[in-house]
């Protein structure tokens, strides 16, 4: 693993995904938490499952319910996931895809298990991670883009000499000469690394860019850093890269987006920079500004 190109970013602090489980839905919340409010531009991340639902259950609990002012990417790890909206978007993903939702202006969706899940039940695991959006793009209109698995480069990394290796999944930004599927408002850089035991990689990042990384499972070493399961690594904004050794299979959420620096005012389901702001919105979501779904 060649790092002499790199200034090393070092890690900071490691924030745990607390249980906070949702009816049957077993969940884990590192952002936001008591040692971190946000990461920004990150603002909020849900860990759901790993869990085996039985036949006959009543699948995910997130019905019809508004957003405003941010993004949701929601990466299906296994299982499957049906989305509706108010903008007239419908799919059903299923494990190693992904949704990128830009609420902007105001949007209805849902997001439960498709009638196969309910009947036949099956595992589930998926993450929901909220983007912000800068004051002059949280009113653009609302758009999602739902992606299978094999709409998502997989491309291989260099493993070291122990022919151990890793695999990036791009969703979104570059990564050398690829191009994520999902065009982003803001340039975020998006992915999921996968780590064979014994693999160590370098990845850049731009200096002053935010980095998320989430350790979804396996053990992990960041920067020289041991880093553990289910917690959002904190790294400072100095350096101009990262390094990841993995002494088990592991699986990490890897991103990175410009600082907003910005005032955040939230309530529940709406993202503004504004109390007055958040008042609006309520208001039009209330007055039906943000339309609605049917059956």
């Amino acid at each position: 693993m060649a790092t002499n190109a790199f200034s090393l970013r070092q890690v900071i602090a490691q924030h745990p995904a607390r249980r906070d489980d949702i009816g049957t839905l077993v969940t884990r919340r590192p952002l936001p938490g008591p040692t971190l409010d946000q990461l920004d531009p990150f603002l909020f991340l849900n860990h759901h499952g790993p869990q085996v639902y039985p036949p006959h259950n009543q699948g995910l609990p997130f019905g019809p319910h508004p957003h405003r002012g941010f993004e949701t990417v929601t990466f299906i790890l296994d299982g499957s996931l049906a989305h509706a909206d108010s903008a007239q978007h419908q799919s059903v993903i299923h494990a190693g895809g992904v949704q990128w939702m830009t609420a902007g202006s105001g949007i209805v969706h849902a997001e439960i298990s498709p009638p196969e899940f309910l009947q036949e039940g099956g595992p589930l695991e998926i993450l929901q991670l909220w983007i912000n959006l800068p004051s002059r793009l949280k009113m653009s209109e609302p758009r999602y883009v739902g992606l299978q698995r094999d709409a998502i480069p997989a491309i291989a990394l260099l493993g070291n000499e122990d022919a151990s290796g890793a695999e990036l999944n791009l969703i979104a930004g570059q990564w050398k000469d690829q191009t994520g599927p999902i065009d982003t408002l803001t340039g975020v850089f998006m992915s999921t690394l996968r780590l064979d035991a014994g693999a160590s990689v370098a990845l850049p990042v731009a200096p002053g860019r935010q980095v998320f990384l989430y350790v979804i499972d396996g053990d992990v070493t960041i920067s020289g850093e041991p880093a553990k399961a289910h917690h959002l690594i904190e790294v400072d904004r100095q350096g101009d890269g990262l390094t990841i050794e993995a002494h088990s299979q592991a699986r990490l959420v890897f991103g990175h987006g410009d600082v907003i620096d910005e005032p955040v005012y939230s309530h529940g389901p709406f993202v503004m920079t504004t109390r007055e702001e958040i008042v609006e919105a309520i208001e039009d979501y209330q007055a039906g500004k943000f339309g609605g779904l049917g059956a």
